[in-house]
């Protein structure tokens, strides 16, 4: 009995170390994003370069990992059709995602970017409707319509509000909606219950690296090599950078951690949590952060709004029972290195 209990509370302190390890890691990439973009800073202001960076690095390391050290192991039977109708478009939203969403840092606050983030449930409703995904009902019309006045207000008691920023962090949010239905779309395909396990085997981080890199080198040819070019130099801090880069391969395994050895519902409850220590420690951390009670009222609307559709849809997978197929855009939410989670 005594080793049983002592099992048990091991096992929720190894629980609990995830979760915090998650929560810590996510919130410090965003910062740590932020402090490389700024001018005031390190100033890399390069936002598709640094992304590009991540996807490479995270690539070359997960080739280590598995090819040459074999400490872990990637399921093999990735078919040409798998990857072309599901890896690249997933790793191709995942590459708008991160370009976007970091671009947006150069132009608003840390905290105003996580509060239009908040807006994630409407983009992935209104695109599943579309895809045929999502069912529209007068309560999930409600549920929307609150977290997109939540994101107003919030909006509206912004002080320097930078609608370039604006767009920017729309099309990330558009980008991971998008990815999310992909997935969703792959998984009802393919007639797979849904799992950690089973997600890792059709995309994996390691392919959705691969990918993501290759569709971010174009734009960065075209888009930010000639401006790095016009200053005659590449100036950077190596160590910085890869420190960077270390730390966004850390949160998308940690991501995965999390999923393992909890439910979905944990990381959406410590994906909240996270949003607001993010929050609140932005305005601490940056003098372009200015936080006032018209922000904090808009961005608790609509947290309030989002934990209501997280609790319709876990009462939608549980009345399906374990036989039906369940939502994969609520509970894979690969981390990215400007959010996350999504």
């Amino acid at each position: 009995m005594a080793d049983r209990v002592r099992k048990l509370v091991r096992e929720e302190v190894v629980t609990y170390a995830y979760i915090l390890l998650y929560i810590a890691l996510s919130s410090g990439q965003i910062f740590f994003n932020k402090w490389v973009l700024s001018s005031k800073e390190i100033n890399f202001p390069y936002p598709l370069g640094l992304t590009l960076l991540h996807m490479v690095f995270s690539s070359v390391l997960c080739f280590l990992l598995t090819k040459v050290f074999k400490i872990m192991k990637v399921e093999e039977g990735m078919t040409v059709e798998i990857y072309a109708t599901s890896v690249i478009p997933i790793g191709a939203t995942f590459a708008m995602t991160l370009w976007l969403g970091n671009t947006a840092y150069l132009y608003i606050s840390v905290a105003f970017a996580q509060m239009l983030k908040a807006i994630m449930p409407v983009a992935v409703f209104i695109l599943g409707v579309a895809a045929g995904l999502e069912i529209m009902s007068c309560r999930m019309l409600f549920i929307m319509s609150v977290i997109s006045f939540g994101v107003l207000v919030a909006s509206y008691g912004e002080i320097n509000i930078n609608w370039i920023g604006v767009v920017y962090q729309m099309g990330g949010v558009v980008g991971e909606a998008l990815r999310l239905i992909f997935m969703e779309i792959l998984v009802k395909r393919k007639g797979l219950k849904l799992n950690p396990i089973s997600v890792m085997y059709y995309v994996s981080p390691c392919r959705q690296f691969s990918c993501s890199a290759l569709c971010l080198f174009v734009p960065w040819i075209f888009l930010e090599k000639p401006k790095m070019d016009a200053q005659g130099t590449w100036s950077f801090q190596p160590l910085i950078l890869i420190l960077n880069s270390l730390c966004t391969f850390a949160l998308n395994l940690s991501v995965f951690l999390v999923i393992s050895h909890t439910s979905a519902l944990t990381i959406r409850v410590a994906g909240v949590v996270k949003d607001w220590v993010v929050v609140l420690l932005s305005a601490l951390l940056f003098a372009d952060t200015k936080l006032t009670i018209i922000n904090l009222f808009g961005y608790g609307i609509a947290i309030a709004g989002v934990a209501a559709y997280n609790n319709t849809k876990l009462k939608k997978e549980a009345s399906r029972g374990t036989s039906d197929e369940p939502q994969l855009s609520e509970s894979i939410p690969l981390a990215s290195a400007s959010t996350t989670d999504k």
